[in-house]
């Protein structure tokens, strides 16, 4: 049901939602999906621009990529505080290509500017690629933004080739509804509005709602033997969703394998033995470094489909609540589709949840099919 919004682009591929950061020349985020890069022999921004350089991403750059980001957060204030594990995990995800489908951008020794592509699982029917990127808020106004975006068009096309030949293509991003320069640089680059998604946040010392668990079901914990079971639902819950793709094998074994992922905080509902709906937690130390209290983020909410309106999903997202505030957090947050088929942002409004942000999907197409 949730569609995680906060928008955490790398949180975020299971819900069925896009990746979002920040691709900006004066403003907030924006976000791209491509699986891979053009190399720098190829790519006329892959090298000196203006006295930048130009290079892929590597591990070794995840001090100077999180000082970025730390920058970026500070004047734009999109609630994103990314550590330096969080941006290391990346490198082990297997839809994404950071030889060829990563680049940062230089002023000396400082990075000032990065771009970063992920495939989807599939293109059913269309690869809609994610993209997400960004620039120092002291190097803006010089067309950088604009640049990445090109660099992200150019990379894409050769990397969605190998992994979908034949297949249509799309980049997705996605900024904030109140970052008109974000808004106005995706526009110029021919993105339309396509989407909205709403980032809600819960105080966790305001009494729950009460939320019974339905006759005949039983509500446990995420254990490693029953992660298959809980993807099983994710697959089934978000057919219906806009813009989601089924998670693979490979990529919910990245997923849950993430430090922030936390498996006491995750539930799953089961009926005469049969899995009928989940909710999954993280918990991001960066955030808990940046505001000095800790967060439950929602990652994933989701009920079968033939089990919904049966009050599933409120009493798994309640029993995460409940457990979330006994081990001392003092919030939740998630994201979820303003127009979800199943109604979720009601759910979580009665849930307590409020609308913090709204976030804008951006779609461009870029390759029709053979």
């Amino acid at each position: 049901m949730s569609v995680a919004s906060r928008v955490r682009a790398r949180r975020q591929r299971f819900t069925g939602v896009r990746e979002v950061t920040r691709v900006t020349e004066g403003g907030r985020g924006v976000v791209n999906p491509l699986p891979g890069v053009i190399g720098m022999e190829h790519n006329p921004h892959m090298g000196s621009d203006a006295g930048f350089s130009w290079r892929p991403i590597t591990a070794e750059q995840t001090p100077a990529w999180a000082a970025l980001l730390a920058a970026i957060e500070a004047v734009d204030r999109e609630n994103e505080h990314v550590g330096e594990q969080e941006l290391l995990e990346d490198f082990s995800d297997p839809y994404c290509d950071f030889e060829r489908g990563s680049v940062a951008v230089y002023d000396g020794p400082v990075m000032v500017g990065y771009g970063h592509l992920t495939a989807r699982t599939a293109a059913d029917p269309v690869h809609e690629m994610w993209q997400r990127g960004g620039v120092h808020p002291d190097y803006r106004g010089r067309g950088l933004g604009g640049q990445l975006l090109d660099w992200a068009e150019q990379a894409a096309v050769p990397l969605h080739r190998e992994r979908y030949p034949g297949r249509p293509l799309a980049l997705s991003g996605s900024c904030l509804s109140r970052n008109a320069g974000a808004v106005a640089l995706f526009a110029a680059h021919g993105y339309r509005q396509s989407r909205w998604f709403c980032g809600m946040t819960r105080d966790l010392s305001v009494a729950l709602p009460d939320a019974a668990v339905p006759a005949g079901v039983q509500i446990v914990g995420f254990t490693a033997e029953r992660s298959q079971d809980a993807r099983l639902v994710r697959n089934d819950a978000f057919r219906d969703h806009w813009g989601s793709t089924e998670a693979s094998a490979e990529s919910w074994a990245h997923f849950t394998g993430q430090q922030a992922f936390r498996p006491a905080l995750s539930f799953l509902a089961y009926a005469q033995g049969r899995p009928l709906g989940i909710v999954l937690g993280q918990e991001y130390d960066g955030d808990t470094q940046a505001t000095g209290k800790r967060d439950l983020y929602i990652a994933l909410v989701g009920t079968r489909r033939g089990e919904r309106k049966r009050g599933v999903a409120s009493a798994l997202l309640v029993r995460a609540l409940t457990a979330a505030r006994s081990a001392g957090f003092a919030t939740a947050s998630l994201g979820v589709d303003a127009d979800s088929p199943t109604g979720a942002l009601g759910l979580y409004e009665r849930a307590g949840f409020v609308v913090q942000d709204t976030w804008i999907a951006q779609l461009k197409p870029l390759v029709e099919a053979v």
